[in-house]
């Protein structure tokens, strides 16, 4: 579906079109999942956030300013979902059940794991926008609005968790030699 009909849609549910509200999410979910899903770790946990998200995206959908901020604006409730859910549980991890997304040519399945655990080890607003920028591919615009700081401190951030990353990453590098 091209921006246009996006646009129209998001503006269609703004004045109450549940059906435009449902094609809408019917064009995200898979978005909206996959992010969740970068959050938890977890299929049916993720799951379970984008339900909350849809509907409390339902809710709230009267609050939207500007229908071309759809997309943003329904990614803030998704992270503030994800993040009142990560609040509720206990940590515990069990990375036996964590599915790995087909492998990246260059990069091996252990890389990528270290990578996975050194982005879990970031504080939330860093984790976000690493989540945001390189996983969903947002520009800073877009990351700002979602996350509702500006654009500078996106960058500030984006720069502070590479920097986190790195040391993180080489530390188990070297621990592991």
């Amino acid at each position: 579906m091209d921006k246009s009909t996006m646009e129209k849609l998001a503006a269609k549910a703004m004045r109450g079109n549940v059906k435009a509200y449902g094609r809408l999410m019917e064009e995200y979910k898979t978005y909206l999942y996959r992010t969740a899903f970068l959050y938890v770790k977890n299929e049916d946990t993720a799951l379970d956030i984008v339900g909350d998200c849809i509907l409390s995206g339902f809710r709230k959908i009267h609050t939207l300013n500007q229908p071309e901020y759809f997309k943003t604006w329904i990614t803030r409730i998704l992270i503030n979902a994800a993040k009142d859910h990560l609040r509720k549980v206990v940590p515990m991890e069990d990375y036996g059940q964590i599915q790995m997304p087909a492998p990246v040519k260059g990069i091996s399945p252990e890389e990528k794991w270290d990578l996975y655990e050194a982005i879990d080890q970031l504080p939330d607003k860093y984790r976000s926008v690493i989540i945001l920028k390189y996983f969903e591919e947002m520009k800073i615009s877009e990351i700002s609005y979602a996350m509702e700081i500006p654009e500078g401190s996106v960058k500030a951030y984006l720069s502070r968790a590479k920097e986190e990353l790195r040391n993180y990453l080489k530390e188990d590098y070297q621990y592991a030699n």
